[in-house]
């Protein structure tokens, strides 16, 4: 039978790749803690270099990160550094800032506090970082700019909400309700980018609506012989119209994205030891094994099988 775009168009079995990216990360919040602030205070973070966010449950404050305009934030307000690079917090009256490590306090589950230590907080946040059990970390780094702020976001507020409330109350189960709402901040992070403002990368490319088409059939038949014509009817658009603009809003060509894709569930299935290597071939689009072994190695460096080890 002929494959035809319209074939899938209204399967309820169609691939969020949005949803595919958080779930090859594998996200877990490492740490959370309560940080407060009263007074006049500043403090000076060195580079951390791993994911954290920052979620404000009451007041505001500046955030300076290098090499960025400083920003408001404020209740509600969720902050996601991907990379974490070093930064200032501080309050609206400047003050000599106290220089922090990263490193030290994130095994410090105590309230963190900045300024005057005692009486009711002027400021109140939930800050912490993220690690991904995938080992692709980068993924996430390539897929979002160097500050995130989603701000006036009803769902975001709720989530904020949730998330401060299970927090303080620590009850049984609440780091496996936590790590689920940290993962649902995640996404609303990712969606809130996901326009012509993000980076060139599959965000930027969900952005543009024909585009999203084409990414979401590629995603959920990864080991379809796809073709730009194909795809480029699935957008609406002719060839060379689909294939400039996937290249310019997704930053590589259709066939390397798709190759990039398949290598990465790749790695995720060779990592759990449950297939064989002929068997991961055929899910990800290849029709041998040998075939499979040649384009892995030349993506990865090393191939399949030690990988695997």
């Amino acid at each position: 039978m002929m494959w035809s775009p319209d074939l899938f168009s209204n399967s309820p079995n169609i691939s969020d790749p949005l949803s595919e990216v958080v779930r090859l990360l594998h996200p877990r919040a490492v740490f959370a803690r309560i940080i407060s602030g009263k007074g006049n205070w500043a403090v000076r973070y060195s580079e951390y270099g791993l994911p954290s966010f920052c979620i404000m449950l009451d007041g505001s404050c500046l955030l300076a990160v290098d090499c960025h305009q400083p920003i408001t934030i404020n209740a509600g307000d969720f902050i996601l550094l991907p990379t974490t690079p070093a930064f200032t917090l501080a309050s609206f009256v400047p003050a000599p800032p106290v220089y922090l490590d990263p490193n030290k306090i994130v095994n410090v589950s105590s309230e963190l506090r900045y300024g005057e230590p005692e009486g009711p907080a002027d400021m109140r946040s939930l800050g912490g970082s993220f690690v991904f059990d995938s080992p692709d970390q980068g993924l996430l780094v390539s897929l979002l700019p160097k500050v995130v702020h989603v701000q006036n976001s009803q769902r975001l507020s709720r989530l904020v909400q949730m998330v401060g409330e299970e927090s303080a109350d620590q009850k049984p189960g609440s780091e496996f309700v936590m790590s689920r709402l940290l993962e649902l901040l995640l996404v609303e992070a990712m969606r809130s980018v996901a326009t012509e403002n993000a980076p060139p990368g599959l965000l930027r490319g969900l952005g543009d609506e024909r585009l999203a088409r084409a990414l979401t059939q590629m995603h959920a038949r990864i080991n379809y012989a796809w073709s730009v014509d194909e795809l480029a009817k699935i957008a609406t658009l002719s060839r060379s119209a689909f294939f400039e603009r996937f290249r310019r809003m997704v930053g590589v060509a259709p066939m390397e994205y798709l190759l990039a894709w398949r290598i990465e569930i790749a790695k995720e299935l060779l990592s759990d030891n449950k297939l064989t290597v002929s068997e991961i071939a055929e899910r990800v689009g290849y029709g041998s094994s040998s075939a499979f072994s040649v384009a892995f190695s030349r993506y990865v460096g090393k191939p399949p099988s030690q990988f695997a080890r």
